[in-house]
């Protein structure tokens, strides 16, 4: 089933010729509709909480933006090894990866209820998944992301055993790597991420790159 069209957004984000060059910060508030996330992830922003509850949401894309080229995911032998221990699935638990994402024991966690119910109604209408690790039917770990065409601009991932949500970033590549036009997006490369091939791009190349995946088809796996 193809995602279903939300309602359009009465919100209109600034045109990338109005961004600060030298801030990822692009616009403040407006809501977390389903219209308006799948707008504001077409245009290349996605939101994170500038503060507490009433502080208004914050629209990103960072000037150097991070993103993992399919053909440059980084699999040493030993992850490889851990890789044949576990089962990936697609969205057979999607309220357990992002809760799991959300813990509020993890550090510097971002995920609010506000944000939780969001991702939860795109995920209803088909445009957002999880990529899971399972082991002995238990899961081991995940992540999920929104889905628009070929671009996957993930969110967030988290593990419960050693090596699982790297298992399954290894199964959201294979995904991937259909031999369409794909874009997988991680945000901003942190130290661990460039461990596993994560490089940085400037904004206007993620852009045009961007644009050009989102008249992708889907993955099979998300269809």
């Amino acid at each position: 089933m193809p995602p279903v069209l939300p309602e359009p957004s009465p919100w209109v984000f600034p045109e990338p010729a109005e961004w600060d060059p030298e801030d990822d910060l692009v616009a403040m508030g407006g809501d977390l509709a389903p219209g308006t996330l799948i707008g504001a992830y077409s245009q290349g922003l996605f939101p994170m909480p500038t503060g507490g509850r009433r502080d208004p949401m914050g629209w990103f894309s960072p000037v150097r933006r991070g993103v993992l080229p399919l053909d440059g995911l980084v699999v040493s032998k030993s992850l490889r090894r851990s890789a044949r221990g576990f089962e990936i699935r697609v969205d057979t638990a999607f309220e357990q990866v992002i809760d799991a994402c959300g813990d509020r024991k993890r550090p510097d966690g971002w995920i609010t209820r506000e944000v939780r119910e969001a991702y939860l109604a795109l995920h209803q209408l088909g445009w957002v998944h999880s990529v899971e690790a399972w082991r002995d039917g238990r899961l081991a770990g995940g992540l999920y992301g929104v889905a628009i065409g070929g671009l996957f601009a993930g969110e967030s991932m988290f593990h419960r055993e050693r090596d699982a949500s790297k298992v399954a970033l290894v199964g959201l590549v294979e995904i991937l790597s259909d031999g369409e036009e794909r874009l997988l997006d991680v945000q901003w490369r942190t130290d661990h991420l460039a461990t596993l091939g994560v490089v940085e791009v400037p904004r206007a190349a993620y852009l045009e790159k961007m644009r050009a995946t989102l008249g992708s088809p889907l993955p099979a796996e998300f269809r």
